[in-house]
């Protein structure tokens, strides 16, 4: 009876937790899509502007039929915010989502019937791509949701270590207090805050029918600059948490060499064979990518798996190297732009 009432408490108190930095469009489309909420909209929503420019706070206002806090502070990065956030929040149960998420009408409906039939002291949920998103958008999520390039990693939702991310993702106020919630690393805040969680005893759980449409990167560039992070965070991470290494981590990195030496041996009329299979391998993305989208999304699927595994692989393998090299040193001096500094 007791778990019971305390279940019902949670469900009535939920805190939607949101960092911008510099992104109020993103806002007014995140805060839009709340309004559009199915069902229960007694909820709360915390908007921590994490020392922005160009601040959001005027499209707050827009959104007098929400029951939004909004909170102002110095640039401290994503998890911090998130942890202002949290301790300002009123709920007992923290919902976190990223800036340039759109939610679908029912998400809040799917959210209260998972923690009601499958509780878990912190969950992930599902990202997708939405119409209204560009070409290069779809392809980018394409290549990071599906199960035939790395959407897998994470782990199902049979998986026991199944890592959250912060895009998505929630946390029980008492997983919070005891774990002090996001760390300083950035990005790898949120796989960080998932092990430690799982040290403390908590469950961390997959909501595979939870599911946001999320934006993602917008250009090559910044989107090669994001998956090589992760690939630095992932092997920072192994460093720190020696029980969490994976060999299907280093996967991306073999991929690539591979991916190169395949073309050495057939520029060289050595061998075809495997580039063949590589060849093989991007057909099937195409199609796979045409058929949920369409044949120019489809193209452009094939580009942006080989610069997420490149990217990561080399993030990944550099991350290696160095801290290998240097063992001695804290990994904050060789990767300081990885770290925000919190005081």
């Amino acid at each position: 009876m007791k778990k019971c009432l305390i279940l019902i408490m949670i469900l009535k108190n939920i805190s939607f937790v949101i960092p911008v930095f510099n992104r109020p469009d993103e806002i007014d489309e995140l805060l839009k899509s709340f309004s559009y909420m199915q069902g229960d909209k007694d909820f709360e929503i915390i908007i921590v502007e994490d020392g922005s420019a160009n601040k959001c706070d005027h499209l707050v206002k827009k959104y007098n039929n929400l029951n939004i806090a909004y909170f102002f502070k110095k640039n401290s990065g994503p998890g911090d915010s998130r942890n202002f956030g949290m301790k300002r929040a009123k709920g007992e149960y923290f919902v976190i989502l990223d800036s340039d998420i759109i939610l679908p009408p029912d998400y809040n409906k799917i959210l209260i019937k998972n923690l009601t039939k499958n509780f878990s002291d912190c969950f992930g949920g599902v990202d997708d791509s939405h119409h209204s998103f560009n070409y290069f958008q779809k392809a980018v999520s394409y290549s990071m949701t599906s199960f035939i390039t790395t959407g897998h990693i994470r782990g199902g939702d049979k998986s026991k270590d199944f890592q959250p991310r912060s895009f998505n993702m929630g946390i029980s106020k008492e997983a919070y207090l005891r774990s002090k919630g996001f760390g300083k690393i950035h990005p790898g805040e949120d796989p960080d805050l998932s092990i430690r969680l799982k040290e403390l005893g908590f469950s961390t759980k997959l909501y595979n029918d939870l599911k946001v449409f999320h934006k993602r990167r917008i250009s090559v560039l910044s989107f090669f600059n994001q998956v090589y992070k992760f690939g630095v965070a992932r092997s920072i991470l192994n460093n720190r948490y020696p029980k969490t290494k994976k060999i299907i981590y280093w996967f991306p990195l073999l991929f690539s060499y591979v991916f190169l030496v395949s073309i050495f041996l057939f520029l060289f009329k050595i061998s075809n064979l495997i580039l063949i299979i590589y060849l093989l391998y991007f057909l099937l993305i195409f199609v796979q990518s045409s058929f949920k989208n369409n044949p120019l999304v489809g193209l452009l699927s094939i580009i942006t798996t080989l610069i997420q595994f490149m990217g990561y692989g080399y993030g990944f393998f550099k991350s290696f190297i160095l801290i290998n090299i240097f063992p001695n040193k804290k990994i904050e001096s060789i990767f300081p732009k990885m770290f925000f500094n919190h005081n």
